[in-house]
């Protein structure tokens, strides 16, 4: 009931910030993936989400930083979102062993590389944990490049202001090839920057790094 409630309610209010969505046939109807955006404002999330569930009627589970489950009211919101507490201090292992299990049980995870939200709307420097995942759950990436959202919430404001975002959705990105490979730093940075290039070639950015 909840998640009807959420879906028909919530869900639908985001799409008023959304002037469009490139990509829709980019996403699998089934089986488990990763989206992985770039991250600009809290929008991105609900930008995220009202796409894919209204799309695919399935269940998106975000990997957010444990701050997010300070008071019961961001608790609850992301407790029915699917979100996975993450410890950054730690590492972020016990959130991503949770994300490996779920993704082998079919389930779509969805993370910011970057890891938090950019001060200047650029796109910044990906962490790795993206192709830890990836790699240790052997599925395949969606990159997404989101357009806006930080003019619309950027990081220190609570109040959206009345603007549109874009969402560009890329084509499957597969790892196999790296599957049977030793785990290094140096593999790790590689994959981790051919998401990004590609996150970054979605928002109209360059990637730096």
């Amino acid at each position: 009931m909840v998640y009807l409630i959420t879906k028909r309610t919530i869900l639908s209010i985001i799409r008023l910030w959304i002037k469009e969505v490139n990509g829709m046939k980019n996403i699998p109807e089934e089986g488990a993936f990763i989206i992985a955006a770039n991250h600009e404002s809290y929008m991105d999330h609900l930008i995220i989400a009202s796409t894919f569930i209204r799309h695919l009627d399935r269940k998106v589970h975000f990997l957010s930083k444990k701050e997010h489950f300070d008071n019961v009211f961001k608790k609850a919101w992301h407790t029915y979102a699917g979100a996975i507490p993450l410890d950054r201090k730690s590492g972020g292992k016990e959130a991503l062993i949770w994300a490996v299990k779920a993704l082998k049980k079919g389930k779509i995870i969805a993370i910011h590389p970057e890891g938090t939200r950019t001060l200047t709307g650029k796109i910044q420097r990906g962490k790795t944990g993206i192709a830890r995942l990836a790699l240790a759950a052997k599925v395949r990436v969606i990159p997404v490049g989101l357009i806006g959202t930080f003019e619309i919430l950027p990081k220190g404001k609570y109040i959206p202001k009345l603007k549109m975002a874009v969402m560009n959705i890329g084509k499957p990105m597969d790892f196999d090839e790296y599957y049977n490979k030793t785990i290094t730093k140096k593999l790790l940075r590689e994959v981790t920057n051919k998401i990004m290039k590609e996150i970054a070639r979605l928002c109209n950015q360059k990637y730096n790094f």
